[in-house]
């Protein structure tokens, strides 16, 4: 019955000559009132959240290892494993993890960028085992990463941080779409009565994630160095937490917002593109779907309420299809333009510090520098390419993320709107 109602009003007939602002205006006070709550709204937003973190996890994975995996050829590592000592591997614990590639080689542990061989280096054999494990750890494309995490280390380690991801996700999620609409939409709101209604979705988008990326930003600094551990079975977890006790040992609890800079230069851009590559397709289509029903929406300061009046009287379907469709496109093009900042915050955040050497004066590692410095530091050594590095993943990530995502907050919002809608007419039945 909720889906043959919305259908009707739907497609009942306003004519041609009654502008769709005159017909918002009419019905303001009236569908206002059906509007979904606060809480409604968060119950929309967790709904997608849960599902968009099943669903894109895998690619997420994917695109940490590829933006904090060193370059580094084979050759290199050979040259690295010939200037290791004998002596060195005496005071390895006989119990260290033997490869399945053969005896003699060595991890000191899963996250290690050097093969450690035994004492026979010159050998042929031994020096192939070593660059075949490095090749292992070595991903070249998503697919080929999707495969040899699979192979090596496990399916399920596709969806490793998972949790952190939806503890991190829905009150990110929370505070993101329904912070947004408030800046948005409410009255009150400083940006929407400072900026045109061109720009506020540009910078209600990029407000709500600002507060949004502050508020998560340690959850995300753990799911990303979850991500990044090449450890198998339960180390990854312990060897994560002991990095992070550590670092907060050394540098103190303000060392878990270690690259919320650049999480902010990432997500604000992102996010003020975002909303409004969404709002301008998702208008359009309400544009081109009035004018087959024969209405106009005039293009004057109420246009954003007469768009949002007519996109209040579609059906779920239609609300569906074009907040998919919307949020795919905007999505993609904004997760391109910024994928610099991701690989910046991405090394950033998985960086480890060296031990200090006694005597010597300690440099700052480029991960630890200015954000600008880092990421020109990355250009120069890398080129173009190590900037949009993991740009594949990212956007195969990110595209179905803000589509699934969006279309289910829209879809939600819709069904409780028709809730209300039945609600007051069963209350005004009664009386």
């Amino acid at each position: 019955m909720g889906q043959g109602h919305d259908r009707i009003r739907e497609d009942a007939f306003i004519p041609a000559t009654t502008s769709m602002s005159t017909v918002a205006m009419a019905e303001d006070g009236i569908g206002e009132r059906f509007d979904p709550t606060p809480r409604q709204k968060m119950i929309a937003a967790m709904s997608g959240s849960f599902l968009t973190s099943l669903l894109v996890t895998p690619l997420d994975v994917i695109r940490v290892r590829l933006q904090s995996q060193t370059v580094q050829s084979p050759l290199t590592t050979k040259l690295k494993l010939a200037a290791l000592s004998p002596q060195s591997f005496r005071t390895l614990p006989p119990s260290l993890g033997i490869t399945s590639c053969c005896r003699e080689v060595f991890f000191a542990s899963n996250g290690a960028e050097v093969c450690m061989a035994a004492p026979r280096i010159g050998d042929m054999a031994a020096g192939a085992c070593a660059v075949e494990e490095t090749q292992k750890k070595t991903f070249t494309s998503t697919l080929d990463g999707i495969r040899k995490i699979a192979r090596n280390e496990g399916v399920t380690s596709l969806w490793r941080g998972l949790t952190p991801t939806l503890a991190m996700g829905v009150p990110s999620n929370i505070i993101y779409f329904t912070g947004y609409d408030w800046l948005r939409y409410n009255k009150s709101s400083p940006i929407n009565s400072n900026f045109s209604e061109n720009y506020s979705p540009l910078f209600a988008g990029a407000m709500a994630r600002m507060i949004a990326a502050s508020v998560v930003s340690p959850i995300e600094m753990f799911k990303t160095r979850l991500q990044a551990s090449q450890s198998t079975g339960g180390a990854h977890f312990a060897e994560t937490t002991k990095g992070l006790r550590d670092m907060v040992a050394t540098h103190g609890y303000t060392s878990l917002w270690r690259g919320l800079t650049l999480s902010l230069w990432r997500d604000a851009p992102f996010s003020g593109i975002y909303w409004w590559g969404y709002e301008t397709i998702r208008g359009a289509l309400t544009d081109v779907r009035e004018r087959r029903r024969g209405r106009e929406i005039q293009a004057d300061g109420s246009q954003k309420r007469s768009r949002s009046r007519s996109q209040s009287r579609e059906n779920h379907t239609a609300t569906f299809i074009d907040s998919f469709f919307a949020g795919a496109g905007s999505g993609s093009v904004a997760a391109i333009l910024t994928v610099p900042f991701d690989v910046g915050k991405t090394r950033q955040q998985v960086f480890k510090e060296s031990e200090p050497i006694a005597g010597v004066k300690r440099v700052l590692a480029p991960e630890e520098r200015s954000m600008p410095r880092f990421l020109w530091h990355i250009f120069k050594t890398e080129g173009l390419s190590g900037l949009w590095r993991g740009w594949v993943p990212r956007t195969l990530k990110i595209a179905p993320a803000c589509a699934i995502m969006i279309s289910s907050y829209e879809v939600g919002k819709r069904a409780f709107r028709s809730l209300n809608e039945k609600a007051e007419e069963k209350q005004s039945t009664v009386y």
